[in-house]
């Protein structure tokens, strides 16, 4: 019986990484109907009564912390990075492969420290190295890391990975330049692209605006606030300006973190036809993107499903990553970023966006076409070189 492990922040809120893990999750199941499967994870209770299968709390500090804080919660934490590693062994040697699947693992874009993931991933390839587990990073996402310390740790857990694809070209340089060999690695799209797609819903007139808490990432620290501002300044006037104009206005949010940003651009907007109902997962938001018509959103996930679902979409985004996919879904020219907005530039686009409509859609339904196909490609190869592979 083949015995496969699952790695990553995963059943914790963020609907991006449990879409890419749904995706695989369809692919395993489907081939291996009869595999062992189990999480090393941030939310394994999720997991557990989701899927059914065993899972491990990815970091010992999660479920022991409770509300300690100052010397108590730093102490914690020690204690925690020390046993982590046998603890992510004893996890490991269980398995014949572990697949992280998809995320942006190998990337800084939003505040990360060295210690957090970058440490258990580090420690999840040295590990299976040691117990002859095959680690496989599936269409992550990768960018260039300035913070010494965290570019340091995430070099070498790609390093000790069995397989490697990304999820762009971008992806793969930037390990590159970050002295990887990437010569052997592939460039698949984002795992997202295998989710099934929704029914297709009737225009309604109704524009989704994806939204965030965003404060900029790990080299805007010092500017944080400001930046949450203007991002968040632009949105409200934005949505406001749909408002007066009579359009019903549908926002959406990709994690946990971002639950209180639509009851913020609600109250500053009164009397607007507003709805933000809750998520639960990345082929529910794509169900609710079904019903627009175009899209305005800052999470990469968010622009995914806007994308798959065939929707004229605006990113107003936070990374690299962000104008790598709209241009390869044909839509490079409608971005821009979420650090410094710009409002006159937001509506133009948005005019344009709908004039072109019934044209960049049927470009959408062209490019995921392919994105589809290439997917399946990867889970061939991922059959025969790393699930396959592992038996022999």
């Amino acid at each position: 019986m083949t015995r496969i492990g699952f790695f990553g922040i995963l059943g914790s809120g963020n609907l991006g990484n449990d879409g890419s893990l749904d995706a695989v999750m369809t692919y395993v199941r489907e081939r291996y109907p009869d595999a062992e499967l189990g999480f090393l994870a941030m939310g394994p209770e999720q997991l557990t009564a989701r899927y059914g299968a065993p899972a491990t709390h990815l970091q010992w500090y999660e479920p022991h912390a409770g509300d300690a804080t100052g010397l108590r919660a730093a102490g914690l934490k020690v204690l925690g990075k020390l046993l982590d590693p046998f603890r992510t062994w004893a996890w490991v040697r269980n398995y014949d492969v572990v697949i992280v699947p998809g995320m942006g693992v190998l990337e800084a874009t939003l505040p990360l420290r060295p210690w957090a993931l970058p440490y258990s991933l580090f420690w999840l390839g040295a590990t299976a190295r040691l117990t002859g587990t095959r680690v496989a990073l599936v269409s992550v996402g990768a960018d260039v890391v300035r913070k010494r310390a965290t570019r340091w740790v995430i070099t070498r857990a790609a390093r000790l990975a069995h397989y490697r694809s990304y999820r762009d070209e971008h992806s793969r340089q930037a390990m590159a330049r970050m002295g990887v060999d990437v010569s052997a690695d592939a460039v698949f799209p984002d795992l997202a692209f295998g989710l099934a797609d929704p029914e297709p819903r009737p225009s309604t007139g109704a524009v989704g605006v994806g939204v965030m808490a965003f404060h900029g990432g790990n080299d805007d620290r010092a500017r944080a606030d400001d930046i949450n501002r203007a991002y968040l300044s632009t949105v409200k006037r934005f949505v406001r300006l749909l408002a007066d104009e009579g359009r019903p206005i549908r926002l959406f949010t990709g994690d946990v973190a971002d639950d209180e940003v639509p009851a913020e651009i609600i109250a500053a907007v009164p009397g607007a036809d507003i709805t933000a109902e809750p998520l639960t997962s990345l082929q529910d938001l794509m169900r609710r993107m079904a019903e627009v018509d175009v899209v305005v959103a800052t999470r990469y996930h968010n622009v995914l499903c806007a994308l798959k679902t065939a929707k004229p979409t605006i990113s107003l985004g936070y990374a690299r990553k962000n104008d790598v996919l709209m241009s390869a879904m044909g839509l490079g020219e409608f971005c821009q970023s979420a650090r410094e907005p710009d409002f006159d530039r937001l509506v133009a686009q948005f005019r344009e966006l709908e004039d072109r409509r019934e044209e960049l859609t049927a470009v959408l339904k062209e490019r995921n076409r392919v994105m589809s196909e290439r997917l399946e490609r990867q889970f061939a190869i991922m059959s025969e070189s790393v699930v396959e592979g592992s038996r022999t």
